[in-house]
């Protein structure tokens, strides 16, 4: 029983193995074949509008300064928004759903730079 356990695995370890070969050697010819892009054009094409707010309870304010009112809070991994605008180190979102703190969809405000992430698309070819 072990002895065919072990064979199965290493076939899949092999099976995988040229797999990634393959890929790796396909790489250069693929890059090669492909026009060298601006990085400025990748980043926008690979830039995501979705901002998630990393604090643990964040403003959510009325304009960009700590000088505006806030208009509620906002809390890690639960809240987010599109960017509708930003200045200086501030940017304006327009929350994707419902707040965790009863904000309604659509509400925007502003929030400081240093309390979001912006999320990356991935391309997992």
């Amino acid at each position: 029983m072990q002895k065919k356990l072990i064979g199965r695995t290493g076939i899949a370890v092999a099976t995988i193995a040229m797999g990634a070969a393959a890929s790796l050697a396909a790489a250069p010819a693929a890059l090669a074949s492909t026009p060298a892009q601006a990085p400025t054009a990748l980043a926008a094409k690979n830039s995501c509008p979705t901002w998630s707010v990393t604090g643990k309870a964040v403003n959510f304010r009325s304009g960009p300064g700590t000088q505006y009112r806030s208009i509620g809070l906002l809390y890690r991994w639960d809240d987010s928004g599109t960017k509708v605008s930003s200045s200086g180190s501030w940017i304006r979102i327009k929350l994707d759903h419902k707040s965790k703190t009863g904000l309604k969809k659509g509400t925007t405000g502003w929030v400081s730079k240093q309390y979001l992430e912006q999320c990356v698309y991935m391309q997992l070819d």
